[in-house]
């Protein structure tokens, strides 16, 4: 989604120079502040804008041939209306939610029952006593069309060949600017990775592909896009072919189509990714057994990517509880499943609060397609989880900082996730802490990891 309400509600709240009005609303979001510290020697020659925790990327550009064969079909294409169309899908996606299970239906039905039933029995009546038919009648269409307005109807989207040109002109940009952020991170802590095969599940218009070999493109020798909707697979062949109607040399080698997944679990991949797709399964058991798939079928790393909602986030917490928690009846690789981003711990996520949930999500600028409707730059608001085989020994577990640093008068604000599975809001100072700490912290963004080590118990000031 570029540039979406959320995004510019995180704007309205820093303020135009990075701070808030007021210091208080820290409190109503994590109320615990405390100190980190560190004495060790972390940073060594590097400088402090490049300190050993920067994830984050300027801004993100499509690959020049990506971009022209793009505007080409668009070009070429015959619908009508397409900016609004655009609008319309995009704003439909970011507010799209996950298929009601039939258990939940069936609760509420019964909580509604019981509230509406004293209103359709009469006052008089014992309210122990059975409806007469004409009151069940009359309760069980209250019940219905309060059901009808309370709950979110979700359709199943068939991707036609005009509304996969609609998608590819929406989220072909945002998608590969989300999904450029999170193979970055592999590239910037793991550098030895060199995945030579990659799957894509619900791969659309082939985004995932074009960021994996702009990152890994002189090992990958194997991209595997799997989607259900042919229209969308021959979009994205096209885009591979530079726009053209007539079959053309690929502008790099390698890609497959398949409207399937591989069925043998000995069938790996160095790397796997869903993005976006985990929407459009459609019940928990559909995707759970699709997560368990992707799982076993993963021999490197599990990228998962979504919108940056409570919903997309929610999603990807259930992906994670999916594999950390196991459940095959048989064991294709012993190897455990290790969270490698962005929670630095394996604990239940601190922002699924149930009075208070609040998304992880991260924000990533990139220049997107350049439509006459388009500014110059946008804002992709995304949640993403990579999972990793093996125990990921030497890895730091430094705390993750989950929003806008806050750079005041001789201090720094930063909220972390860190690796006790806690939220904590630090105010590092140059006295207290070092300059290279404070200097590191007041150069991070959003989405960086802060290279501190937070000691265990820790004493909260003012607790």
């Amino acid at each position: 989604m570029a540039a979406p309400a959320a995004a510019r509600r995180v704007r309205r709240f820093w303020g135009p120079r990075g701070g808030p009005s007021t210091l208080r609303a820290f409190s109503t979001i994590i109320p615990r502040v405390s100190q980190v510290d560190n004495s060790s020697d972390f940073l060594g020659n590097i400088p402090h804008r490049r300190h050993p925790g920067v994830l984050h990327l300027r801004s993100v550009r499509l690959p020049a041939e990506l971009v022209k064969a793009a505007q080409l079909l668009v070009e070429q294409s015959t619908v009508h209306g397409l900016k609004d169309q655009v609008v319309a899908l995009t704003n439909y996606l970011w507010s799209r939610k996950r298929p009601l299970e039939a258990s939940e239906l069936q609760r509420r039905g019964q909580q509604l029952e019981q509230q509406l039933r004293e209103k359709v029995q009469p006052r008089t009546a014992d309210a122990s006593s059975p409806l007469t038919d004409a009151e069940k009648e009359k309760l069980q269409r209250r019940v219905l069309n309060r059901l009808r307005k309370t709950t979110y109807h979700w359709e199943a989207l068939r991707y036609t060949d005009e509304l996969s040109l609609v998608y590819m002109a929406a989220r072909l940009d945002g998608g590969f600017a989300a999904v450029s952020r999170a193979f970055h991170e592999i590239q910037k802590r793991v550098p030895a990775f060199a995945p030579r095969t990659l799957l894509d599940f619900g791969s659309g218009t082939g985004s995932v592909s074009w960021a994996a070999h702009g990152a890994w493109g002189q090992t990958l020798r194997e991209y595997l896009c799997v989607d259900s909707s042919a229209p969308m697979l021959t979009l994205a062949e096209r885009l591979l072919q530079g726009g053209s109607e007539s079959p053309q040399t690929p502008l790099f080698p390698g890609v497959y189509f398949r409207q399937f997944l591989p069925v043998s679990p000995k069938v790996k991949f160095d790397l796997v990714v869903s993005a976006f797709s985990l929407n459009e399964l459609p019940s928990l058991a559909e995707r759970r057994e699709t997560i368990q798939t992707l799982w076993r079928k993963t021999d490197g790393f599990l990228v998962l990517v979504e919108n940056g909602t409570k919903e997309g986030h929610q999603m990807l917490m259930e992906a994670r509880e999916i594999v950390l928690g196991g459940g095959d009846k048989v064991v294709h690789d012993p190897r455990e499943a290790h969270v490698f981003a962005p929670c630095p711990h394996h604990l239940p996520c601190p922002r699924l609060n149930p009075e208070r949930p609040l998304p992880c999500n991260y924000l990533q600028a990139y220049h997107p397609l350049p439509f006459h409707w388009n500014l110059a730059l946008k804002e992709e608001l995304f949640s993403f989880l990579i999972l990793r085989r093996g125990p990921g020994e030497g890895e730091e577990p430094w705390p993750r900082i989950t929003q806008a640093v806050l750079g005041c008068a001789r201090h720094v604000h930063c909220h972390l996730c860190c690796a006790d599975g806690s939220l904590q809001h630090a105010v590092i100072t140059a006295r207290r802490h070092g300059r290279d700490l404070y200097r590191c912290a007041r150069l991070s963004h959003w989405g960086d990891r802060l290279p501190v080590t937070m000691p265990p118990g820790e004493a909260v000031p003012g607790e």
